[in-house]
């Protein structure tokens, strides 16, 4: 509404003083009458009160799937922008101005103004072209340019990102560029747990694959399947670090994580073996006689 009133006030004036407006019906614009306020006032109620309520019942649809969510998203912005259209040439119309007369007139000024909106047109037309292609949808958790979160909306313009602590970056379309959709496929939550060095490896290793389903099962709403054990991961100084990963969703990568640091924490103690304190062994040379 704001930038509808801002351009009434703009192409008015120039019309008048350049007499490009013929507010024949009105008499001249000295003229203009209380009726014809009272129009624009009715029309602008009646155009917003539409998008309003449009937007609203779009509101009350909460599609599962995230390509509905997007092209819902997308349809409630463009919304915003038809409105304000429709609220100009018909204020216009209102008024007295023959729009298709304007926009034949301000033919050479509207391919200026193109060149300078280049960013403008570039956010749009790369927003349609990321909505037709699939590349990230509402709901998606991505990553651009190391800033990690979920997409909230999408806009004609804009797509907003928040991250886990609720921080909401928005992107110009256009610069949504090397993205890496994450939720694509399945995510890997990584656990290294460390054992001492005087463990029973061989002894350990045959009572992990009944941990490995126990855990499973404690857990099937976050893992899609057990975790697997891939083996020694490193020799560290003071012990045998073991690494597993299982399978999740992209939103509960990190919350896998530490429920598998805490089942393997409380599942090693039930087979006998304690995870290592810090430790550093010192060895002194016998002096010389």
């Amino acid at each position: 509404m704001i930038v509808c009133l801002a351009l009434l006030a703009i192409l008015l004036p120039v019309g008048l003083l350049t007499k490009l407006f013929a507010f024949k019906e009105l008499g001249g614009f000295a003229n203009f009458d209380l009726s014809t306020l009272v129009k624009l006032l009715v029309m602008a109620a009646i155009v917003i009160g539409a998008e309003t309520g449009v937007v609203l019942l779009l509101g009350l649809c909460h599609p599962q799937n995230h390509r509905a969510r997007s092209i819902l998203s997308i349809v409630t912005s463009l919304l915003k922008y038809v409105a304000g259209i429709v609220i100009l040439c018909w204020g216009l119309s209102i008024l007295g101005v023959n729009v298709s007369t304007i926009v034949a007139s301000v033919g050479i000024v509207a391919l200026v103004v193109g060149f300078s909106a280049e960013s403008l047109i570039s956010d749009v037309v790369t927003g349609a072209f990321m909505l037709f292609e699939n590349q990230y949808n509402v709901g998606d958790i991505v990553e651009v340019d190391g800033f990690r979160g979920t997409v909230t909306n999408i806009g004609i313009r804009t797509t907003s990102i928040t991250d886990p602590g609720d921080n909401v970056k928005i992107v110009n379309n256009s610069a949504m560029k090397n993205i890496l959709n994450r939720s694509d496929k399945l995510s890997r939550s990584v656990s290294d747990i460390a054992v001492p060095y005087g463990t029973d490896l061989e002894k350990l290793e045959a009572g992990i694959p009944g941990l490995m389903q126990s855990i499973f099962e404690a857990h099937p709403d976050m893992m899609k399947r057990p975790p697997v054990y891939l083996g020694v991961q490193a020799l560290a100084d003071s012990s045998v670090v073991l690494r597993f990963v299982v399978n999740v969703d992209e939103k509960d990568i990190y919350t896998g994580a530490r429920t598998l640091n805490h089942d393997l924490l409380l599942g090693f103690r039930r087979l006998g073996v304690e995870c290592p304190f810090p430790q550093m062994d010192v060895h002194l040379d016998k002096p010389q006689k």
